[in-house]
């Protein structure tokens, strides 16, 4: 038994060192433009309408609604990097960086929350980004008919 095993290191031995030296060594090669890597977010372009939420797979991305407050959270711990939340974003606020060094001692690190203020549309009762109006919202706001005409 002895004999066997000592074959075998001798085998090992010679196969020479078939890691990469990464940490300590020189980086690999840079991701391609089609690598996957951390989500970034943009906060000024998101608008909270929660299309990322529902496609996501791990249902990483969380959304309460406090008040007039929207709430998103997202564990990216868990992201399996598929990239459907940064296809299904109509205002291109996700996207992926090639980032790929993801590791880390604390949780927190990889956990993003997003307040936003919203508010609610009066004709069909959907939260919306307070800072965006359209034509249909500002006449609200200042009336259809300016009084005493």
């Amino acid at each position: 038994m002895f004999l066997s095993k000592l074959k075998e290191a001798i085998i090992c031995f010679k196969a020479g060192r078939v890691t990469a030296p990464f940490p300590l060594g020189p980086e690999p090669n840079p991701p391609g433009e089609s690598f996957r890597g951390r989500i970034h977010l943009d906060p000024d372009r998101c608008i909270g309408c929660g299309g990322c939420a529902n496609v996501c797979p791990p249902a990483l991305i969380r959304i309460t609604d406090e008040g007039c407050r929207r709430v998103i959270e997202r564990d990216l711990f868990r992201c399996i990097y598929c990239a459907r939340c940064v296809d299904v974003c109509p205002e291109k606020a996700l996207t992926l960086s090639p980032e790929y060094q993801l590791s880390t001692d604390h949780k927190e690190d990889l956990f993003i929350r997003q307040e936003l203020e919203m508010g609610t549309c009066q004709r069909c009762g959907r939260c919306f980004d307070k800072t965006i109006q359209n034509p249909l919202d500002k006449m609200m706001i200042k009336g259809f008919r300016e009084e005493g005409k």
